[in-house]
């Protein structure tokens, strides 16, 4: 009896027993491609969260050069493993990058969004943008897909993961693709914006 007593009093007071958990599901814009593992956003986020005394883990699935049909074939696994609270879903950079139908990474994020909800996880939806030399038809109809995709599944969006960063060349590393340590607070602080309400009264109490 005074076992199961201590039991229950363990499971009650250890942190991680009522933590949620953010699941941040993207490509090497958040894997930290290029620089230090805890100079990157979603390192930054975690100290965040524990800065504002939010009870959240954060476990970061990203993986350099991922697009939307690598996530989609991985997406069941990773939110059964991790069973998140939020999912951060941050894929179709390297879709655009590599010119893939754009009906076909909507479709891709469509099947990540209801995944993740089926879980019984809130989404967060990250956008991005291409450059112009993608073509205005093109970069166009990619930077709405985002748009259409949160629309159709009632989810927030992030327009734009690099809001802020992209155009300004001291921001990025030698290949002009992927951010610099110094660019990383302000991609936080542009996912925090869609983040925050997710979160609910634990930061609108603080």
């Amino acid at each position: 009896m005074l076992r199961k007593l201590l039991l229950v009093l363990l499971f009650a007071w250890c942190p991680s027993a009522a933590a949620g958990t953010i699941l941040v599901f993207g490509d090497s814009l958040a894997a930290a491609y290029g620089i230090g593992a805890r100079e990157g956003w979603v390192t930054l986020l975690e100290q965040r969260l524990r800065e504002k005394g939010l009870d959240y883990t954060v476990a970061n699935a990203s993986i350099s050069g991922e697009t939307t049909s690598g996530g989609a074939a991985r997406i069941d696994e990773a939110v059964r493993r991790t069973q998140p609270s939020i999912v951060i879903l941050a894929l179709g950079s390297n879709d655009g990058l590599r010119g893939l139908p754009v009906a076909q990474m909507k479709e891709n994020l469509a099947r990540m969004v209801r995944a993740a909800r089926s879980a019984g996880s809130r989404v967060l939806l990250v956008g991005n943008r291409m450059p112009p030399n993608y073509g205005r038809r093109y970069t166009e109809e990619f930077q709405q897909a985002f748009a259409e995709v949160a629309e159709a599944h009632r989810v927030p969006l992030v327009p734009f993961l690099l809001e802020g960063v992209a155009g300004n060349r001291e921001y990025f590393l030698s290949d002009n693709l992927h951010p610099t340590a110094a660019a990383q607070p302000i991609i936080l602080d542009t996912v925090w914006k869609g983040l925050a309400p997710l979160l609910g009264a634990q930061v609108g109490a603080r």
